[in-house]
């Protein structure tokens, strides 16, 4: 079985290109010149700097969720889409992945191949909660909460056999930790 990441990252790739062209398509974000009809859309170089999912996530949190790292998640497609952090997992629980992406939440929006649940502020910042239209998700969401640049994505796989977890709703778990790491992300990020 895929894990979450590894299907977000799949349909990211298969729609890629358009995702970049609907984003610019449905006012998304574009550098290009708004009145050219062959204005280009741009994704940064780079995920935002500044925060490692890895090492800068609150203690408290580590621990109130008995989370364990169990190593990085660097992931670099087609069109230049990148993520970087860390697989975090709870045992017997929910599994996932803290990452900075180039990815910004209108391309989110703007990708048919997923289902946004919820539009949403996490302290301060617009975020919003997806699952890969045609899952369930119960077991799989992902938040991705506004970064200059991109955004933080936090995806949950959450199956029905987490003995600790089955009966929570991934984007509630996505949400509860979002509210956590958020407020320490600098705020000019």
């Amino acid at each position: 079985m895929a894990s979450w990441s590894g299907v977000v990252r799949g349909v990211v790739l298969g729609a890629g290109v358009v995702v970049l062209v609907s984003a610019c398509n449905s006012g998304g974000e574009s550098k290009g010149n708004t009145n050219s009809a062959s204005a280009t859309p741009t994704i940064a170089a780079d995920v935002p700097a500044g925060f490692d999912a890895c090492k800068d996530l609150p203690q408290a949190l580590i621990q109130s969720e008995k989370l364990k790292n169990k190593g990085a998640d660097t992931t670099d497609r087609p069109g230049g889409m990148k993520w970087r952090g860390c697989i975090w997992v709870q045992s017997d629980g929910y599994a996932g992945t803290i990452d900075t992406t180039n990815i910004t939440l209108a391309m989110v929006r703007a990708n048919k191949d997923f289902t946004v649940d919820e539009e949403l502020t996490v302290a301060g910042r617009a975020a919003l909660t997806s699952h890969v239209t045609g899952q369930d998700p119960h077991a799989d969401c992902v938040i991705n909460v506004e970064m200059t640049s991109g955004s933080l994505e936090i995806s949950i796989n959450n199956p029905p056999s987490a003995k600790l977890t089955a009966s929570q709703h991934s984007c509630e778990i996505a949400k509860r930790l979002a509210e956590q790491i958020v407020p320490a992300i600098p705020a000019t990020l």
